[in-house]
C-alpha cells in the first residue's frame, strides 16, 4: 500500500513538473507583452515588468496590421476545416461502409499522404499555382493544408464508422432513405467527437502555419499570422519584443479557447476507435 501511496505521489509530481514546463512559455510571453522597451534592454528577461503597460496591444492594433493578418488566417482555417470535414467524412464511409473491392488499398493510398513531407511539395506547388494565377491569394494556402490534413481525417473518420452498426443503415434503407440520406440525416451527426476532433487537431496547424504562408504569400494584405509576425522585426534585426509578444499572445487566444472548450470531445474522438460505444 505504501509503494502504490508513494508512486502516485511521484507521478503527481512528474505531471506538476510537465504542466510547468508547458505552461511556463505561455505565461512568460503573456506577462512580457506588459513590459515597457526599456524593461527588455535593462533588466532580466525573466523579470517581472517595472511598470505593467498596455502600450504594446494598442501599437500592435494600431500601427501594425495585425486585425487583416487575423482575418486571413480565419477565413483560410474556417474554409479549409469545413472541406477537411466534408470531404474526410464522406470517403471514410465509402471506404468503410459501401464495401467495394479496393476498399482498403484506397484507405493505404490515403495514408500513404502522412508520410509525405511538406517541403517535397513546395517547388511543384509554386510552379503549378504561379501558372494557374493563384500565387498570393488564400486559395494557394487552403489547397494544400486541405490534402495534408485529409489522411489523419479519414484514419478518424473510418476508426469511428468501424463502430456504427450496419443493421442501423439497413433499415433505415428500408424505411425508404437512399444513401445520401443515410450519410446526412444518420451518420454524420453520430461522428459529433469526431467532427470536434478533426477541428481542433486541424486548427492547431493550421492556425499556426508558417511555410506554406511565406512560400505563396508575399503581399501585405493576403498574410496570415504567423508571417505577418515578421513585420515586428526592423532594420538590422532589432525586433520589438513587446509587440511582438502582445501579438502572439492576441493570436494564441482562439486556438486556446476552442481546445479548452472541447476538450472532453476531443479526447472522446480519439478513443472512438479503439472502444465500442
Amino acid at each position: 500500500m505504501n509503494y502504490s501511496r508513494y508512486s502516485k505521489a511521484f507521478l503527481a509530481v512528474i505531471s506538476f513538473a510537465l504542466l510547468i514546463i508547458q505552461v511556463y512559455p505561455l505565461v512568460w510571453v503573456f506577462i512580457s507583452s506588459f513590459k515597457a522597451p526599456t524593461d527588455f534592454s535593462s533588466s532580466n528577461p525573466l523579470s517581472l515588468p517595472s511598470k505593467f503597460t498596455f502600450e504594446n496591444y494598442l501599437s500592435v492594433w494600431r500601427k501594425g496590421n495585425l486585425g487583416t493578418y487575423f482575418s486571413n488566417s480565419l477565413i483560410v482555417a474556417v474554409t479549409t476545416i469545413v472541406l477537411v470535414i466534408l470531404f474526410s467524412a464522406m470517403a471514410a464511409f465509402v471506404i468503410e461502409k459501401m464495401r467495394f473491392k479496393w476498399a482498403q488499398s484506397v484507405l493505404f493510398l490515403f495514408l500513404c499522404g502522412i508520410m509525405i513531407p511538406i517541403q517535397v511539395v513546395l517547388i511543384p506547388l509554386f510552379i503549378l499555382y504561379n501558372k494557374t494565377g493563384i500565387i498570393n491569394t488564400l486559395t494557394s494556402l487552403i489547397l494544400p493544408q486541405v490534402g495534408f490534413a485529409l489522411p489523419i481525417s479519414i484514419y478518424l473518420f473510418v476508426s469511428f464508422y468501424k463502430y456504427i452498426s450496419n443493421e442501423i443503415m439497413e433499415a433505415a434503407v428500408m424505411d425508404g432513405c437512399g444513401i445520401y440520406q443515410v450519410f446526412w440525416r444518420m451518420i454524420f451527426p453520430l461522428s459529433r467527437n469526431t467532427i470536434v476532433t478533426v477541428v481542433v487537431m486541424n486548427l492547431i496547424f493550421i492556425w499556426n502555419e508558417f511555410i506554406f504562408a511565406n512560400t505563396f504569400i508575399h503581399d501585405l494584405s493576403s498574410r496570415t499570422i504567423p508571417v505577418g509576425l515578421m513585420d515586428y522585426i526592423g532594420q538590422y534585426g532589432l525586433t520589438d519584443w513587446g509587440a511582438t509578444y502582445a501579438a502572439i499572445s492576441i493570436t494564441t487566444i482562439p486556438t486556446m479557447l476552442v481546445y479548452f472548450i472541447f476538450n472532453k470531445s476531443v479526447i472522446s474522438g480519439m478513443t472512438a476507435g479503439a472502444t465500442k460505444g
